[in-house]
């Protein structure tokens, strides 16, 4: 395995990598989250660069309101 190779994942590896689906991972793409690379039809993205991006998407969603509960 060489350095590029281990420097980038897939769509799969990088869902497996954070615990979430492809789906999201696609999500985060078209929403400019994360940063992917095409070749051949093929979508690559650094590590480091899914890393930054799942730290950022998890502290959104941690400071969402609380739903209020019907008494």
């Amino acid at each position: 395995m060489n350095d590029l190779s281990r420097s980038f994942l897939t769509v799969p590896q990088a869902a497996d990598r954070v615990g979430v689906g492809p789906a999201t991972i696609r999500q985060w793409i078209h929403r400019g989250h994360l940063t992917a690379l095409r070749v051949n039809r093929r979508v690559y993205i650094r590590e480091l660069d899914l890393l930054k991006a799942e730290r950022a998407t998890r502290h959104r969603a941690g400071t969402r309101r609380p739903t209020l509960m019907p008494e």
